[in-house]
């Protein structure tokens, strides 16, 4: 019997077989139109290997989902690493997350097929973890660039605000007949809110708790 570092790094280099195969299929195919027995063969294992990492075809799905979120939000940290201002570094952010949901993988796994496969508690669970902290992470950085006089509920809620707004933006390039002119759009009208913020923050007029 082979040692358990072996045994532990085999097992763990077929499960990323399976979650790269099974992302291809997912991306392609759709979560319905997709096979466990497409997956293992593409990963080259058997249905037992399968079931011994998941439990079944949502587990599996959800694995994927989380690779893929996490894939995203590294991208777009990557692009905002090094911009120092805090607006430019909003709208780098914005652009980069507008060049990821023009992708068709994430097109299919998380916009497409997220919600109605994982459910809405999990996943906004899983957006909480992933985009919505990269978000509050944003707009914090902001806000305090702006006032110091806002604790950390409205915070919260400027970043629920933002976040709904992303969101949203993010669907309606996926539907529109033109993703590009959407992207546009979309980037204009959420830049127009951020230069009206700074245009408050350079004239002096701070944003202040309702208390």
């Amino acid at each position: 019997m082979p040692p358990a570092s072996l045994r532990q790094r085999f097992s763990a280099s077929t499960k990323r077989q399976l979650v790269e195969v099974a992302t291809r299929e997912f991306a392609e195919h759709g979560y319905r139109g997709t096979s466990l027995d497409a997956v293992v063969t593409g990963a080259e294992v058997t249905k037992g290997a399968l079931y011994h990492h998941f439990s079944g075809k949502q587990a599996l799905f959800e694995a994927v989902f989380t690779r893929v979120e996490h894939d995203a939000t590294r991208r777009i940290r990557d692009d905002m690493a090094g911009v120092e201002d805090p607006w430019e570094k909003a709208l780098t952010g914005l652009r980069a997350f507008l060049a990821v949901v023009q992708e068709p993988t994430y097109q299919r796994v998380v916009i497409q097929d997220g919600p109605a496969i994982l459910g809405y508690e999990r996943f906004r669970e899983q957006e909480e973890r992933t985009s919505f902290a990269l978000v509050h992470d944003v707009v914090v950085t902001v806000l305090e660039a702006s006032t110091d006089e806002l604790d950390d509920a409205m915070r919260q809620t400027f970043s629920q605000i933002f976040f709904g707004a992303i969101s949203a933006a993010g669907e309606s390039v996926t539907t529109a007949s033109d993703p590009a002119a959407a992207v546009r759009r979309i980037e204009a009208a959420i830049g127009f809110i951020l230069t009206g913020l700074r245009a408050l923050s350079d004239q002096g007029i701070a944003l202040t708790d309702p208390g």
